[in-house]
């Protein structure tokens, strides 16, 4: 295997269960579930964006149905979480740098490895942002809360730019270790900058408020 191939491969795991673990937290806060649920969602958030993201490319099967490890990290992430939820009201701060980690690594390995199948810059760049918020997309959806990459502070946008700096990299044919580090760690710290500040991306101005029926006399 090459340094690079090792390279993704370190970054993709180290992602996986950052993820589990990060996914299983906000299981255990907002829906309460079992021990059943809260790993099944920890896998969910770990590995729904890589499995979207190889189905799009055609890695089929895709890389976490043929690696033990994806599994085997995700659901150690995921009992983790369950062994630390009686701490949880101290966990808060854990769980938003622990996402924000992961989204740094899905994002820089999303984007490298769509260059690597040949893919071009607009869907690279795509295909790194799918990769950081998929999983925890399919999470929220299914406790039943609007996605956080639709609703909170600077989400979709870090990730972008951590998958336009590996993007970058990877043309210039400069990509390795410290260009891994520097995209994610740009991504990294765009989100935190968005968690600690409450900055969003652009709303419609004005706002909107929803009309309320009128009461027929």
């Amino acid at each position: 295997m090459s340094a690079e191939a090792q390279l993704l491969l370190v970054l993709d795991l180290t992602g996986t269960f950052v993820f589990g673990l990060n996914g299983a937290l906000t299981a255990v806060r907002v829906a309460r579930l079992d021990i059943v649920g809260v790993v099944t969602l920890g896998l969910i958030t770990a590995m729904g964006g890589g499995v979207i993201r190889d189905v799009l490319i055609g890695s089929i099967p895709p890389a976490t149905f043929r690696d033990w490890r994806y599994f085997a990290l995700a659901g150690a992430g995921g009992l983790i979480a369950f062994a630390l939820s009686r701490r949880l009201d101290r966990l808060g701060t854990a769980i938003t740098v622990l996402d924000a980690i992961g989204l740094s690594v899905f994002a820089v390995i999303g984007a490298s490895k769509a260059v690597e199948y040949g893919l071009g810059i607009a869907p690279a760049l795509l295909l790194g942002v799918v990769t950081a918020v998929g999983g925890g997309t399919i999470r929220d959806m299914l406790v039943l809360q609007i996605p956080t990459v639709l609703r909170s502070d600077l989400y979709a946008i870090p990730a972008l730019a951590a998958a336009a700096i590996t993007v970058a990299a990877m043309r210039l044919d400069v990509y390795g270790l410290p260009a891994a580090v520097v995209a994610g760690s740009v991504c990294f710290v765009i989100r935190m900058l968005g968690v600690r500040f409450n900055l969003n991306a652009p709303t419609p101005p004005g706002g909107y408020e929803p009309e309320v029926p009128h009461e027929k006399a």
